[in-house]
């Protein structure tokens, strides 16, 4: 039976896979991302970087040009505090917050979490989820290492 996310909103599932019709040609700014290893944790107050067309600022206009913003991730223990996102936080979710003026926002939605490796090369730890910053909120995003079993098992069987 095929996994269906709209069944499963409540446990915290947010993510997709989509086949292209054609081949995308890389270039100095399309380059590929890898996945990173299964169930990996990140530290907190670890520094990642978020991609976005999301508004700029509360009822903003969209942006014309890919934003970019530098974020730091926090535990799961802090932003699954009362005073966070309580019992809506799951352990396949990251929680990152911006500096206080630049950050995830409203319309980043589906939107990578990346970083760079040590061997330079650059992982998609998150999808972009609950960007709610506007409302004080650290921003939420789908812990793509908790789903590496299941994009593998999408990959092989397409």
């Amino acid at each position: 039976m095929p996994w269906d996310p709209a069944s499963h909103s409540n446990l915290g599932y947010n993510i997709a896979l989509v086949k292209l019709a054609n081949p995308v040609s890389l270039t100095d700014k399309i380059q590929l991302a890898c996945l990173p290893p299964s169930s990996t944790i990140l530290a907190n107050k670890y520094p990642r970087y978020v991609t976005g067309w999301g508004r700029l600022q509360t009822n903003g206009t969209l942006p014309d040009v890919l934003q970019q913003c530098r974020v730091l991730v926090v535990d799961c223990a802090n932003c699954s505090s009362s005073g966070w996102w309580g019992r809506t936080m799951k352990t396949s979710m990251i929680c990152a917050e911006g500096d206080g003026v630049t950050s995830s926002y409203n319309g980043d939605s589906g939107g990578p979490l990346n970083c760079q490796a040590a061997d330079g090369r650059w992982e998609v730890h998150g999808v972009s989820s609950f960007t709610y910053n506007y409302c004080h909120k650290l921003s939420v995003f789908t812990r793509v290492s908790s789903y590496i079993d299941w994009i593998n098992s999408v990959i092989a069987n397409n």
